[in-house]
């Protein structure tokens, strides 16, 4: 089968063997797959043997082999641990949710990273109704999904986004306030959520409540994080700086991925492609997501 494989900091077109599923395992034949921002990273220096493709929607063509899972002919999204960038995918059954008739493979294909994270996120941090939160980084799928998700559950988030067009978009799914950086945002914060780590994330700490919480649950700017314990004396006394790790769960992704697809599919959570083409362009889409000329998610579709 034709598959994207790691080549020069992208990916190029290999053939390579068709997976042979597990027991436990359905092979899907690729209708859509999601770009992240992840494995444009990964991409720079590959792991060896490891081929990109964490996000995808498509059809099942075999079923498992242990009787779990769906049936041949039904369309599922799935999140598996790679290789999902090529005309079949190996996934678990546990990794998988039915789609219904009215959700595209495209849409689809957008949810399971993004939204997962977004999810596992919200759950971290608590009961949110009434809290004030701040998020960095809005601007992906993550912040589109969180703040949908934390403005249905009553929270009073106030978002970080430099692009003005986005951050209205934003204040559409409920953010309270849109700043354009942290030196914008008006704490106290119950809870910071913060991606951007460098510079921005000891600012987005200052603004924490005594005693509040930072998830950190990631580094776009791929900057590292300098501390200034004193600083924190004279203001979020006894802060709690959490590593937050979406893979950090005690039960497959299934479950979750069929709460994405029915609050999809229930007008609840809406997805939003900023880019779809086909995937011989997904060269092209790398360069584009990481030059930031992307907003929302970034989707490759099959022949």
């Amino acid at each position: 089968m034709k598959a994207l494989v790691p080549a020069r900091g992208t990916v190029e077109f290999a053939e390579v063997p068709q997976p042979e599923p597990r027991p436990d395992e359905v092979l899907v034949k690729v209708d859509a797959f999601s770009v992240n921002r992840g494995e444009t990273f990964l991409l720079e220096d590959p792991p060896p043997g490891w081929r990109p493709g964490k996000d995808v929607a498509g059809l099942v063509v075999q079923a498992a082999a242990d009787g779990t899972g769906p049936a041949v002919g039904q369309r599922v999204v799935a999140h598996p641990p790679g290789a999902g960038w090529a005309e079949y995918a190996a996934v678990r059954t546990d990794a998988l949710a039915v789609l219904p008739e009215q959700l595209d493979a495209a849409t689809a294909a957008a949810l399971p990273l993004a939204g997962l994270t977004a999810l596992r996120l919200l759950r971290a941090a608590g009961a949110v109704t009434g809290r004030r939160l701040l998020l960095t980084g809005a601007s992906g799928g993550v912040g589109h999904y969180l703040t949908e998700l934390a403005a249905a559950a009553g929270a009073q988030l106030t978002v970080v986004t430099a692009n003005a067009e986005r951050g209205e978009r934003l204040r559409e799914l409920g953010a309270a306030e849109v700043v354009h950086a942290v030196a914008g945002a008006r704490g106290p914060y119950d809870l910071v959520l913060e991606s951007t780590g460098g510079a921005e994330l000891p600012r987005a700490l200052d603004l924490l409540a005594p005693r509040g919480r930072l998830l950190w649950f990631g580094q776009v700017s791929r900057e590292p994080v300098r501390l200034d314990f004193f600083a924190l004396l004279n203001g979020p006394v006894s802060a709690a700086v959490e590593h937050f790790s979406y893979a950090d769960v005690d039960h497959p992704d299934g479950p979750d991925l069929h709460t994405l697809v029915r609050l999809t599919a229930e007008g609840r959570l809406h997805p939003e492609l900023g880019l779809v083409d086909d995937w011989h362009r997904t060269a092209d889409a790398i360069a584009a997501l990481r030059g930031r000329r992307v907003r929302g998610n970034t989707v490759l579709t099959l022949d």
